[in-house]
């Protein structure tokens, strides 16, 4: 694996964070695109969004990662996210509670930019993801099919012994979400009332994350009650809400 990809003035160049940045700036790229058209929101707000977004969001997901997992995370090692040490899910009710409050105090409509930073969401996801892959966290059970990865075993410590090949839960990831980009940009056409593609999001975002923690639980998830981890737990309460609002707020078109 590749956790450092190189240095600059002594200062190392971490591979997760780099390809937070990327997905942090395609989706970006891709929200200006259809913010003013799709959403009637001007791009240059869309920046300061993000911006806040992304502040509530890192901010969150460690936050919660390292309530989480006492026995292995610590308040001293808050900054050091190239370890893999985040909360998906601390992340986007924190980045949720911030955008409320900022966009509150602007004046722009909450469930419009759910909609519109939900694909946006997907794409950043992705790429961290293999960010993930190439500093060799998150990764899944031991398989025998032909494109299983050994990666190093953090029990071991760096430049220990290597995992036997495993399921590269990363790349399957990276995948899933740009499926769910695709799937997004569907819902997009269709006409509802506000907060339609942003609940899409959850409920899919949810299955990906319940089917995956599977190939990952007992090896980089830990297992939480009744043969299941914390993420599917979590995630079969937000697919039964979110299939609840998709069948009764959402189920017609929005009124003209």
């Amino acid at each position: 694996m590749h956790s450092t990809l190189f240095t600059i003035f002594g200062l190392p160049i971490r591979a997760y964070g780099l390809m937070m940045v990327v997905g942090f700036s395609l989706g970006i790229w891709r929200a200006v695109r259809v913010s003013r058209k799709r959403y009637g929101i001007e791009p240059e707000r869309v920046y300061d969004l993000a911006l806040v977004l992304l502040v509530g969001g890192v901010l969150g997901a460690r936050v919660v990662f390292i309530i989480i997992n006492p026995a292995t995370e610590s308040w001293g090692s808050f900054f050091a996210v190239w370890q893999g040490g985040l909360s998906f899910h601390g992340g986007l009710a924190c980045a949720m509670l911030f955008g409320y409050v900022y966009m509150r105090i602007v004046g722009l409509p909450y469930w419009k930019c759910c909609d519109l930073v939900a694909p946006s969401l997907a794409i950043g996801y992705a790429f961290t993801r293999i960010g993930c892959f190439m500093n060799g966290c998150c990764y899944g059970c031991p398989t025998n099919l032909p494109w299983g990865v050994r990666f190093n075993d953090p029990s071991t410590g760096s430049g220990g012994a290597l995992t036997p090949p495993s399921h590269p839960t990363q790349i399957y990831a990276f995948a899933a979400n740009l499926l769910i980009f695709w799937l997004l940009t569907r819902l997009e056409r269709m006409d509802r009332k506000p907060g339609f593609v942003f609940v899409g999001y959850l409920g899919l975002y949810s299955i990906y994350r319940f089917l995956i923690e599977f190939l990952r639980s007992g090896y980089t998830a830990t297992l939480f009650a009744l043969g299941l981890t914390q993420a599917q737990w979590v995630s079969i309460a937000v697919i039964v809400v979110s299939a609840v609002m998709m069948a009764t707020v959402y189920r017609k078109p929005a009124s003209p």
